[in-house]
């Protein structure tokens, strides 16, 4: 297994991705993971606020229109977090926080489904505040955002498991 995340990490692109001097290339790509994530998470978390009661004098369901983006935003972040996957593969898909982070990201994901199927398709929409069902997927949002994210952050301070290879030239 080490063997194929070495292929991936010094393949031309991961190579490119993590070496190249282009603006294009590592600062660039996390710059858009960075802007994805601002656009999906904050959305989210602008949702979550306002089912759980703030700003109850804007409507509701025309925040369903943030769908969207919020669909593109995952996307950005899914293709330029490959991206900076493939360039680090052997330090970080033997870490054991990056697997939190992706559980994490699924939950969430599922979480996001689930919030626009029972509160948005609501009949009661806009008639009555959310109950009490929609104000547990709020507040399960943002646990599970702040989780996703805490556990990006912390893949720096936490290697790969023992025994496995770890990028030797890290980029700050």
């Amino acid at each position: 297994m080490t063997d194929f995340l070495a292929s991936l990490e010094n393949s031309g692109f991961g190579t490119w991705v993590r070496e190249s001097s282009s603006l294009w290339a590592y600062p660039t790509i996390l710059f858009m993971h960075t802007i994805g994530l601002g656009f999906l998470v904050g959305l989210n978390v602008a949702i979550d606020l306002r089912i759980l009661g703030f700003a109850d004098r804007l409507p509701l369901a025309p925040f369903e229109r943030f769908y969207r983006i919020m669909w593109a935003a995952f996307w950005i972040n899914a293709l330029s977090g490959t991206a900076l996957l493939v360039a680090d593969a052997t330090t970080k898909l033997t870490n054991r926080v990056f697997y939190i982070k992706m559980g994490f990201i699924a939950l969430a994901v599922i979480n996001m489904m689930l919030i626009r199927h029972r509160v948005f398709r609501d009949p009661e929409i806009g008639r009555a505040p959310p109950g009490g069902f929609a104000r547990m997927l709020a507040v399960m949002s943002i646990v599970l955002w702040a989780g996703a994210i805490t556990a990006g952050r912390l893949m720096a301070y936490f290697g790969p498991v023992s025994g496995a290879p770890g990028l030797q030239n890290r980029l700050p």
